[in-house]
């Protein structure tokens, strides 16, 4: 028998980067039951989960504290969009209160953690202690 072990990059392990992947099921799944009635909106509240966190994968690819902070904020702005059309749902009726109070609960704590990581990315610039992976030509 083989075994092979992969950890995967290091934004894969950064709860932020969890809860918005939970964040991305969850929208998915809470728009199954209104999507042919609603198709737009849907459609539009997907792509803001989706955006959430393939930007924080894309930044980390950059490999600069600024291009990845940056990416992070970038996805905290769709976190608020969809954030925002949650609020719609709830508003129009379309999503229970038991499932907007998880997902305003976990969107909160996500952009929290997301500011903390921020203002520790650029501490660990300012102390000269972020390694970037890839050696740049000078």
């Amino acid at each position: 028998m083989v075994t092979t072990s992969y950890n995967g990059p290091a934004y894969e392990r950064l709860q932020f980067y969890k809860n918005t992947c939970a964040i991305r099921r969850k929208i998915y799944s809470l728009t199954e039951k209104f999507q042919k009635t609603h198709i737009r909106i849907v459609s539009q509240i997907r792509d803001a989960a989706r955006s959430a966190k393939q930007n924080i994968r894309e930044g980390y690819s950059k490999d600069t504290v600024g291009e990845f902070a940056h990416s992070i904020i970038i996805s905290k702005g769709s976190i608020s969009e969809l954030e925002g059309d949650l609020d719609d749902f709830r508003e129009d009726n379309l999503v229970e209160d038991k499932e907007y109070v998880a997902l305003k609960e976990l969107i909160s704590k996500t952009r929290y953690q997301m500011d903390r990581y921020i203002d520790s990315l650029y501490k660990l610039e300012r102390e000269g202690r972020w390694k970037p992976r890839f050696k740049r030509n000078q």
